[in-house]
């Protein structure tokens, strides 16, 4: 004979997870999509910071560190959301 009290689940109900552990989970979920989107606004703004400063050199320092203007220019008008 099982001996049931009357604040135990039984049958279904048991196998669901209590509100506060799945309360922890949303708020889980929530925070890693949070730390997502920071982190990708964070390199939106320095894809757009590292091609301003592209843009800023001329032809003999671009010849310096190995760019050509061409590649220059295509990397200085990509959109800031485009790797």
């Amino acid at each position: 004979m099982r001996v049931v009290s009357p604040g135990m689940p039984v049958g279904r109900v048991a196998r669901i997870a209590p509100q506060r552990i799945r309360r922890r989970g949303a708020v889980g979920r929530l925070r890693q999509g949070l730390n997502f989107a920071a982190a990708t606004v964070q390199q939106w703004a320095r894809r757009r910071r590292e091609r301003a400063e592209l843009a800023r050199l001329d032809n003999r320092m671009l010849r310096d560190i190995g760019v050509t203007p061409a590649d220059a220019w295509h990397e200085i008008n990509k959109p800031f959301w485009r790797p």
